[in-house]
């Protein structure tokens, strides 16, 4: 080996000492960035920063954004980690009018909470009082109105239960416009058929129906009314086909439904 590629030990040592002083140093750095990190970190837990500030609720209509929030127990002194997407939603499903509750958590200190309501589809007549009804058949007994709605159907002589289900779902795939024309709907079960119902329309007309075939034959009620005389009241039969009779006749009429009509 030549000569001018030999290197002394005594030459090499300070080298090594300052290598390894280096890394002794990078490190104690390391150490001390990940201890003041942990620091930090259990600070900002433990302090107002990782608390909640807002907590924004959207969708609600029927139902209050305060009762929304004081239904979760989320307020300004929950830890935004703490807050459990799924229990959250769990707590909202309990309350009749929401039928969906998205949650997500939005750091660094908000709560957004997106709510799918139960709609009001009619409200029931006990005594001189209405309880609205949602569309899954939940009588909502604690909100009771003593004025007279306008905005649904006002049902009589229901009660919870397969009955009142199948009212609704039927009234749900009604248009608006006839939906809104329905002043009263009137359960009167007789020994042919449980499901007959009475209902007393906004323009005047009686109308005999039964629950099975609700929708389907209501969607024509714009024709039928088109072919009657609007000063002459009187009674829809829909149980079956389509007849009129008018109060104080003897007879009915058959009417005939538009065929392009559904």
């Amino acid at each position: 080996m030549e000569k001018g590629n030999i290197v002394a030990l005594e030459d090499r040592i300070p080298k090594l000492k300052q290598q390894r002083r280096k890394k002794a140093n990078r490190r104690l750095i390391l150490v001390l960035f990940l201890f003041f990190s942990l620091i930090a970190i259990i600070i900002y837990l433990q302090s107002p920063l990782s608390h909640v500030k807002n907590i924004v609720v959207k969708g609600n209509e029927a139902i209050s954004s305060n009762k929304v929030i004081e239904e979760t127990g989320i307020s300004t002194k929950t830890n935004i980690w703490k807050v459990s997407k799924q229990q959250v939603s769990k707590k909202l499903l309990s309350i009749p009018e929401i039928k969906k509750a998205n949650v997500k958590v939005k750091f660094p200190n908000t709560v957004i909470i997106e709510i799918n309501e139960n709609k009001r589809i009619a409200y029931l007549k006990k005594d001189t009082e209405y309880y609205p009804v949602l569309e899954n058949g939940t009588i909502l007994k604690e909100k009771v109105m003593n004025g007279l709605p306008i905005s649904a159907p006002i049902l009589f002589d229901f009660k919870e239960g397969d009955v009142l289900v199948e009212m609704l779902a039927e009234l749900r795939k009604l248009p608006n416009a006839i939906l809104n024309s329905i002043s009263e709907i009137h359960y009167s079960p007789s020994n042919t058929d449980q499901f007959h119902i009475s209902m007393y329309m906004n323009d005047g007309f009686e109308v005999s129906a039964t629950i099975r075939s609700f929708s389907d034959k209501m969607s024509h009620y714009p024709s039928i009314i088109s072919q009657l005389d609007p000063n002459k009241k009187g009674i829809i039969d829909l149980e079956v086909g389509s007849f009129f009779k008018a109060y104080g006749s003897e007879g009915a009429d058959k009417v005939e439904k538009d065929k392009n009509t559904r």
